[in-house]
């Protein structure tokens, strides 16, 4: 394996009142439009106004994503300012969010009326990553390759622990709110592509669906891409966790691409242990234990962690990033961003604070990771570990 597949990232962001610490529920036209010039031709909304939506540039390698990413991030918050606005990554908004105003594109209007109270309650943010598939590869022969890992990735991305101003007691609540919109969970059983795409035409026919791409899976070949699509990511705080996330996500890719059969080896038995560890790793983040096929005991993540070094160890050689997992045992060590929220919640609540004032806590360390800043306050730093 010598080709470095190339790759894209769309990342969503919320907009962040820095007085209320709360989303607006329409944010001046002029912060947007600052926000689309700053972005150009990868700016693009989101369901509501209070979110905006980055769509990277194709990618040869991990530097070129890191650089583009600290630049956008950098920029956007730096255009927000003048309004009193922040950005702020995570898989949900600490904050209530009830009210906000929906985008006007004509897009977004059609999924307001067909999933009506679903859609209104969809204020939520991803980090998607597409990765190339060579010409000639089935992409869902792929795609079964590597969804088994995707409860790993999604735990180690968790960021979603509050929901509507409370505390939910899932590490990544966004995966519980997908679970209420059709075609947004774990993938149809598919054993390759011709069949994947007898399933899509049946839906477009019968009216269940638009066009092909509102098949909205944790994974799923794109439909406009020669790509693989990961939607089951959190959007991540901290670049260092994104860059994490895609390197991994690549690496299984690469991984799948070059087996003699990919995902010959994935079963029934395969995709219902998928749902059980996506509930999981929803439920529990990192501190889940995840069920193996053909191991007799569930997995702790750093078990887990280890069995794919092994399992990727010469493609991540050829790839060079051998580093990945070494970065992987540092978010399981330092916690993910939905541990370091909820531990800060709890802090703020135990030295008197109102739940809004701890979660405003939360809202400011978000905002502060998001864009790249030091944590200022003492209590912060401990909470994300270490200054």
């Amino acid at each position: 394996m010598n080709r470095r597949l190339k790759f894209g990232i769309e990342e969503e962001y919320f907009i962040t009142d820095l007085q209320s610490r709360r989303m607006p529920d329409q944010p001046p036209a002029a912060a947007v439009a600052a926000c689309r010039e700053e972005l150009g031709e990868h700016f693009a909304h989101e369901m509501f106004l209070s979110q905006v939506e980055m769509a990277s540039p194709i990618f040869q390698s991990l530097a070129e994503a890191a650089d583009y990413l600290a630049q956008v991030r950098s920029g956007l918050t730096r255009r927000l300012a003048p309004h009193g606005l922040g950005l702020l990554s995570a898989g949900s908004h600490p904050m209530t969010t009830v009210g906000l105003q929906p985008t006007d594109e004509l897009h977004f209007q059609q999924l307001f009326d067909d999933y009506q109270r679903v859609a209104r309650r969809s204020v939520l943010s991803g980090l998607h990553v597409h990765v190339e598939v060579p010409t000639g590869q089935d992409r869902v022969r792929i795609m079964n390759e590597v969804l088994p890992w995707l409860p790993m990735l999604l735990a180690l991305s968790a960021s979603s622990p509050f929901w509507n101003g409370a505390y939910s007691g899932f590490s990544s609540y966004r995966q519980v709110a997908c679970d209420e919109w059709p075609r947004m969970g774990i993938p149809e059983f598919f054993d390759g592509e011709p069949a994947f795409n007898g399933y899509v035409d049946m839906l477009t026919r019968t009216g269940s669906i638009r066009q092909p791409s509102d098949c909205w899976w944790v994974l799923r070949p794109s439909s406009r891409y020669p790509t693989l699509e990961l939607r089951i990511c959190d959007a991540c705080p901290r670049i260092d966790d994104v860059l994490c996330l895609v390197s991994l996500f690549r690496l299984m890719v690469a991984h799948a691409v070059a087996q003699p059969k990919p995902g010959a080896d994935y079963s029934l038995m395969s995709h219902w242990i998928l749902k059980e560890n996506r509930y999981r790793a929803k439920r529990h983040g990192i501190l889940a234990e995840f069920i193996v096929e053909g191991q007799d005991q569930p997995m702790l993540i750093g078990e887990w962690l280890n069995l794919a070094e092994q399992t990727f160890a010469d493609t991540a050689t050829a790839l060079g990033v051998q580093d990945v997992f070494k970065q992987a045992r540092r978010i399981i060590q330092e916690g993910t961003s939905a541990d370091r929220q909820v531990v800060l919640y709890e802090q703020g609540l135990l030295l008197g604070d109102t739940i809004e004032q701890a979660l405003s806590r939360v809202v400011d360390q978000l905002l502060s990771e998001t864009a790249g800043m030091p944590v200022a306050d003492p209590t912060l730093a401990q909470v994300a570990g270490g200054p």
